[in-house]
């Protein structure tokens, strides 16, 4: 029987990042023939949740009745445990002949430190002086209102020092929440360091990943006497292929927790804007931006890639 799967991307606003994201669907079907691959995003593109879990379910239904969601998404927060379950919960209405599962979104694992480790080799052998003592890192994550989220990528960077000679690994954080990019970054220097690595928690490019290199840019001009180095986004890793298959083999053979519930009967879905949609108004997180902190209540959502 035909293995049907449902990849969920975020969506955004950049066309780039969505064209990355079906080249990675393009690449994982060629690795996958004998699997029925279906992509669909949250927003920010042609081809939303509600429209991808139809056509997705039309498919399992003519083969073996059953449909894996698979959220392509980093971190748990608003999009993982509210906007993907509900949006599932009325397909279930609408094909009430089709089992729909979800899997577990790639998550702040071995994997993800793989990556972050290789990424970091990669920006150490670029820097002038590989010397790890005098080389602080930032792993820099889109931020969120959603405390589990941001500590995900706390986690993370707390395993990267225990793996490296590093001194300073810190956190930083895009939008929504602290410490920003900017201020670590100051106080690596003030603590004496004299390369930076900054390491983006980041699946594909958008338009966050490229005002991260326009930042960039504004910091080697701000410190002219420390060398930067900037990992690549992490979307086309080896792990990242190998953790969804890993994700499909164990829901084949119903293993423990190869699927999750969450519970959305107190969800309210916000709007989700189509790709031709004007986004002068676009979410919390692109508009505050400034250094102030009264970002705790913004919406759950706001963990965005856009």
């Amino acid at each position: 029987m035909t293995t049907t799967l449902l990849l969920v991307g975020h969506g955004s606003r950049d066309a780039d990042g969505n064209a990355e994201i079906e080249q990675f669907v393009q690449l994982w079907q060629a690795r996958q023939p004998g699997w029925q691959i279906e992509l669909c995003f949250i927003e920010f593109a042609e081809v939303l949740l509600d429209s991808g879990l139809d056509c997705a379910a039309r498919l399992a239904q003519a083969g073996n009745g059953k449909l894996l969601v698979l959220p392509l998404i980093l971190n748990a927060a608003g999009h993982v445990k509210g906007d993907i379950p509900w949006a599932v919960e009325q397909a279930r209405l609408r094909h009430p002949q089709v089992q729909f599962d979800i899997a577990p979104h790639l998550g702040a694992g071995e994997p993800a430190l793989a990556m972050l480790q290789r990424q970091l080799r990669q920006c150490l052998q670029r820097l002038d002086v590989p010397d790890p003592r005098s080389t602080g890192v930032i792993l820099l994550g889109r931020g969120s209102s959603d405390r589990q989220a941001n500590g995900e990528v706390a986690k993370l960077a707390r395993w990267l020092w225990e793996e490296a000679q590093h001194e300073l690994v810190d956190i930083a954080f895009t939008g929504i929440t602290h410490p920003r990019l900017e201020r670590v970054v100051q106080r690596q220097v003030l603590l004496g360091m004299t390369q930076i690595v900054i390491l983006p928690y980041y699946l594909y490019t958008g338009t966050l990943v490229k005002r991260i290199q326009r930042q960039l840019q504004h910091l080697r001009q701000q410190y002219p006497q420390i060398r930067f180095a900037l990992g690549h986004y992490l979307g086309f890793e080896p792990e990242v292929f190998a953790l969804l298959e890993q994700r499909v083999e164990r829901w084949q053979r119903g293993a423990p927790h190869a699927t999750v519930r969450h519970d959305v009967s107190g969800h309210v879905p916000h709007h989700h804007h189509a790709h031709d949609h004007d986004h002068a108004h676009d979410h919390a997180h692109e508009h505050h931006d400034h250094d102030h902190h009264h970002h705790t209540h913004a919406p759950a959502h706001a963990e965005a890639a856009h």
